[in-house]
């Protein structure tokens, strides 16, 4: 039964925007939040999160309704159903974590703009059932959070010696560039680098085992 779990559509949907096209490492969406909100790892985990229930619930919503959306307001419609969760994040931000919603500033408003919300809703919700979705639109959060924890555990680190604001090198030497946008470019590049270098991998070894 666990192996025809793995088989299933479903799973290959959700695995495939995790991993093989996640958003930040093939598609290059979401890099104006990855660069800014991965300072630490904290505010990286909320950004990330809000994202993944965003797109969520609004790729859902926007999967049951599909067919009742006329093709002339279709843009519109998509993105009055994104900004009405992303103002609903917000506000439960700034109620119960009101010191992390200071931190992150306007990037938690600006969920709107971020090509993720749009791109799944257009290529994928409005074109396929609401489960299917839902599935789809998780496993591209999670590729989203996923990039940005990593971006954030090696810059917060190397800026502070922190994790999660805990000292884990109390003697340790500042990297102050990494505290920055051009350290955090940098960082993702190298990051990107290595995904491409394991998925072109990962690639051969199925080839070859298929011959």
């Amino acid at each position: 039964m666990g192996k025809s779990l793995f088989k299933t559509k479903a799973f290959s949907i959700f695995i495939d925007k995790v991993w093989e096209n996640n958003p930040i490492f093939i598609m290059v969406l979401g890099i104006c939040s990855s660069l800014a909100v991965t300072t630490n790892l904290t505010n990286a985990l909320v950004m990330g999160l809000s994202v993944v229930v965003v797109l969520g619930i609004s790729s859902f919503l926007i999967s049951l309704i599909r067919n009742y959306i006329s093709d002339q307001v279709r843009l519109i419609t998509f993105m009055l159903i994104i900004s009405t969760f992303v103002i609903t994040v917000d506000f439960i931000l700034k109620i119960y974590v009101p010191d992390i919603s200071k931190a992150l500033g306007p990037y938690i408003g600006l969920i709107i703009t971020n090509c993720i919300l749009m791109g799944r809703a257009e290529a994928f919700a409005s074109k396929n059932p609401p489960f299917h979705s839902l599935l789809d639109a998780v496993g591209s959060g999670l590729g989203y959070t996923l990039v940005l924890l990593l971006l954030a555990l090696i810059r917060e680190f190397l800026s502070w010696g922190t994790l999660f604001g805990s000292h884990i090198i109390e003697s340790w030497v500042n990297w102050n560039l990494m505290s920055i946008a051009p350290g955090a470019f940098f960082v993702l590049g190298v990051i990107i680098i290595f995904s491409n270098m394991i998925t072109t991998a990962m690639k051969r070894s199925k080839q070859r085992k298929k011959q």
